[in-house]
């Protein structure tokens, strides 16, 4: 039996597979990562839920670049270490992934009904890229080589954010007021939302409906707020926010293709848990 979990700054969601029976879980929890001090306490939670004491191996893909069996979480309190999991669960066989790098190894086995096309240019062999925008903004790299491909873990949402025109250097020089360093992340990303709301309502884009406006004050994570607002045409200075997001999302993905070559594919990926690409 073996354990699959993708640790994320928001929730961590968890599959148990029986690996005689493929790749479809046999059952999935999720849970809050900041209601637990440590990931230990979330994989036996996950055993008591769901009755399965008994694992032989586990796989954990982890925001943050792992490093001999260790690694200090992006956007989470925690540092996280094969020993100490080992120590505290007893799973004989543990392995650590980048979050990304575990998305991009199960790239290629993603069928129709897991992807959506964004346009119609016939796909190639080739490299591939994919792009996450969670709680943080993760990046991946499928090498293509022989006929196979190889996932490279990437920490591509910190490097530095580069504006296109003159709005996004005056979105840069407002943020370098509030951070030591602007990196993608800070942009594209649930975390970076409310800072281009902040940005845009500094300015006076549009003044708030103060319905939204109540509900942003209230909430201790105004990304869904802002959100959703937008999508329902709910609020102007929402739908901006969105709008300049995409844009500089997009701009992002069109860097990492560019560096790479990416022939093959860029694959948006994010917490919807379907994969979006565009050749």
């Amino acid at each position: 039996m073996i354990i699959a979990a993708d640790v994320g700054g928001t929730k961590t969601l968890l599959g148990l597979y029986d690996a005689a029976q493929g790749r479809r879980p046999l059952v999935t929890r999720t849970y809050r990562s900041a209601g637990f001090a440590h990931l230990e306490d979330i994989v036996e939670a996950f055993r008591h839920d769901t009755n399965h004491p008994t694992i032989t191996n586990a796989v954990f893909g982890i925001p943050g670049p792992v490093f001999q069996g260790e690694v200090h979480a992006t956007n989470l309190p925690w540092v996280i270490r094969v020993q100490d999991l080992h120590d505290a669960t007893g799973i004989p066989n543990l392995t650590l992934l980048n979050d990304l790098e575990a998305a991009a190894y199960g790239v290629p086995f993603l069928d129709g009904d897991d992807l959506l096309q964004l346009n119609e240019v016939p796909v190639q062999p080739g490299n591939k890229v994919i792009i996450a925008p969670g709680t943080g903004l993760g990046e991946a790299i499928l090498i293509y080589s022989e006929g196979r491909y190889h996932a490279v873990a990437t920490e591509g949402g910190h490097v530095d954010f580069a504006p296109r025109n003159l709005f996004e250097i005056e979105l840069l020089r407002y943020l370098l007021g509030k951070f030591g360093h602007v990196s993608y992340e800070r942009v594209c990303s649930g975390i970076g939302i409310p800072h281009i709301y902040d940005y845009l309502s500094a300015n006076n884009f549009a003044p708030e409906k103060p319905e939204i406006a109540e509900k942003l004050a209230n909430s201790a994570d105004r990304t869904p707020v802002i959100v959703e607002a937008a999508l329902n045409y709910r609020s102007d200075l929402c739908q901006e926010t969105l709008n300049v997001f995409v844009s500089i999302l997009g701009a992002e993905a069109g860097n990492m293709a560019l560096k790479v070559l990416a022939r093959g594919a860029c694959i948006w990926a994010g917490a919807s848990h379907r994969a979006l690409w565009r050749s």
